[in-house]
C-alpha cells in the first residue's frame, strides 16, 4: 500500500477524523525526511513513527495550506485509486496525534 504508515493503535477516546475539516501537522512534531518518506518524532508522547512514502509526505506537511484533507491530497497528486489509502493513513496519524484539525 503506497500509503502506509506506522501510526500505531488508534485512540478511540480522540475526536473522530473528518476528512472534510482542515488539518495541520500538529507543533509537538518533528518530520525528518528519508528517502523513503519521513520519520515522524512526537515531542508529546516521545513516540517515532514511520512515514513511508515522499508523497505521504508532501500531505502531511502541506496540509495548512488547504481548506481540508481532500484539497491537500488532490494538490500532492495522489491517484483516485490511492486515495483511500491515504485518508486511512490520515486516519491513523489524526489518532495518533501526528495531525490534528485547526481552527
Amino acid at each position: 500500500m503506497a500509503a502506509d504508515v506506522d501510526a500505531g493503535p488508534a485512540d478511540s477516546a480522540g475526536p473522530a477524523f473528518d476528512p472534510l475539516l482542515p488539518y495541520r501537522c500538529s507543533p509537538s512534531v518533528a518530520l525528518r525526511p528519508e528517502p523513503f518518506g519521513a520519520l515522524v518524532y512526537h515531542f508529546g508522547t516521545r513516540k517515532l513513527s514511520f512515514l513511508k512514502t515522499p508523497q505521504l509526505v508532501v500531505v502531511v506537511r502541506d496540509l495548512d495550506q488547504y481548506p481540508d484533507v481532500h484539497a491537500s491530497i488532490e494538490a500532492a497528486g495522489v491517484s483516485e485509486s490511492q486515495r483511500p489509502a491515504y485518508l486511512s493513513a490520515l486516519a491513523g496519524l489524526a489518532a495518533n496525534g501526528t495531525i490534528e484539525e485547526r481552527s
